[in-house]
This record gives C-alpha cells, structure tokens and sequence, in this order.
C-alpha cells in the first residue's frame, strides 16, 4: 500500500482563518456607522410612509373619524365591501387603467429614443438633459396651469394651432369626456419624460464604446447594433423605468383634480379623487367628495 501524502500543519487553512478571510467589509464599527448614517431615513420612513400605512389598514376596518378620537366600532369587512359595491369605484379604476394604458408606453419609448439620439451627440448633452429634465422639478400644480391654458377653448395655444390648420376649435380637450383623459396623458407625458430620459442616458454611458466600434467593423447596421447591444445590456434599466412608471400612474390624482376638478361628469376621476370624504362628526356617516364647479357652470 501506498501511504497517502502527509499535509503539513503550516498549509492547513483552519475554518477560523476562512471565516476571517470571508468577513464582510461592514462588520464590527463599520456597520455601526452604516446604521447610524440609515438612522435620518429611517426615523422618516417609519414616521411618514410605514407608520401612516399601518395606521390606516387598522382604521379601515373601524367606523373612525378624522375628527373624533378613538377608533370608533368595528365595522369589519363592511367598509371593503361598500366600496367595492359603488359603481364611481369601479369606474374609477378602469379611468386609473386607461391612464396608465396612455401613458406608459410613450413615456419609456419616447425617453429611450430621445436618451439614444442625445448619447450620440458629442457636445452640447447638457443642454438636451436641462431641456428634458427641467419641467419634472416642476410642481404638479404647475404643470396643471400650463396645459390648462394650452387646451382652452378659443384663446389656447391649441385652438390657435388648429385655426392655422383651418380646422374649427370645438369645446375643447378637457370638456369632453372622450379626450379629457388623452389631454391629461399628454401633459403627464411632457412633464415626466424628462426623468426616464435620466435613466436611459446614464444606462447608455454605462455600455463600453467598444463594443459598439467591433460591431461596426464586423457590419453591424445602426438597427442591428441597438437590437443586439443596446437592449439586451439596457434590460434591467428598461424594467426600473416600467415599474416605477406602473406605480406612478396608478397613483395619479394631480393632473386629474387640477385639470378637470373631476368633470367632466365626473368620469374622470382616479380612485384617489372619488374616494369617501370625511365622515361627519355628529353621524359619521362618510360625506361624499363633490368636483368643484367652474366659473362658467357656476354662471350659467
């Protein structure tokens, strides 16, 4: 028999060494302070966003009011299910749907192809990111002011548009309930384009240049080198930009109430905007929300 070879103790790396070797850069003090530079959002966090959730699944499931203390009875599965029984909810959602329908696919292909065409520009990029970021930082009341303009009848910049075209300026986008919902997606996709734009710029900046300069040198087309380079390494910025796009417009309530104060007819309200009002505080019954009316329904 063949004796096997002896290991010397020296060569030996015990489990200790290894874990030590394997150890995490953030351990010890270093992920004391990585806590404590955590803590400010945290605090924040809890405080604003997590607290405030919990808080209002609880009263969900009470007659509470805003206006009184306590919890008020327990009402179960009674508020979920009068609020799934309404119509107004019901058409609030699809509304909600159909916004987001709208607005998705310009906002990520318009942005891809604008971050595409300005990546390519050698000079003067700062520029065309000014331009597209600049209206996001402004509010959405704002935003709301400027298209309200642009869409009113008679006077706005579109009428004007569509009287250099010959065409005769109807009602207006906004008083009807076929294209208030379109006019609506039109300023949310002017507004906000500007920060999907960001991200597809800095993914762009991120691919190496020469991978790019081999394709040319093999053939590759423009097309070829955007469907086979640009895409695929773009995937997982493509997958931010949807989501927080989805979550985005499934929450808007802004442009909807700034813009139309829920008319026409209320048909274009979010489930935000045509949720219960306050509960009344001597029956606690819930207070349906009204759209404010304008000053010419007002006047008629």
């Amino acid at each position: 028999m063949t004796a096997a070879p002896a290991v010397s103790r020296a060569t030996r790396t015990s489990p200790h060494t290894l874990s030590k070797k394997r150890r995490s850069p953030l351990s010890g003090g270093d992920s004391r302070g990585a806590w404590l530079f955590l803590a400010p959002f945290g605090l924040f966090y809890l405080a604003f966003l997590l607290g405030p959730t919990i808080w209002m699944i609880i009263t969900s499931f009470f007659n509470t009011s805003t206006v009184k203390a306590g919890l008020g009875s327990f009402a179960g599965f009674k508020n979920y299910g009068e609020m799934l029984g309404r119509a107004d909810f019901w058409s609030a959602m699809w509304h909600t749907l159909q916004f987001t329908i709208y607005t998705t696919p310009p906002l990520v292909i318009l942005a891809f192809v604008f971050a595409i065409l300005t990546n390519r520009v050698r000079r003067g990029q700062w520029f065309f990111r000014l331009a597209f970021f600049l209206p996001y930082i402004l509010p959405s009341a704002t935003i709301s002011l400027i298209w309200v303009f642009i869409f009113t009848p008679g006077t706005g910049l579109w009428a004007s548009a569509q009287q250099a075209v010959g065409l005769t300026p109807g009602a207006g986008i906004l008083a009807s309930p076929n294209t208030a919902m379109i006019g609506i997606a039109i300023a949310t996709v002017w507004w906000t384009l500007g920060f999907n734009f960001v991200l597809y710029l800095a993914g762009l900046q991120e691919i190496p240049r020469e991978l790019y300069e081999a394709a040319a040198v093999d053939g590759a087309t423009t097309w070829e080198q955007i469907r086979y380079i640009t895409l695929p390494l773009l995937g997982r910025t493509t997958t931010l930009v949807v989501l927080l796009q989805i979550i985005a417009s499934l929450k808007i309530f802004d442009q909807v109430y700034l813009m139309t104060s829920g008319a026409p007819a209320s048909r274009r309200r979010s489930p935000s905007a045509s949720s219960p009002g306050p509960r009344s505080p001597t029956t606690g019954s819930a207070q349906p929300l009204r759209p404010r009316c304008s000053s010419s329904s007002s006047s008629s």
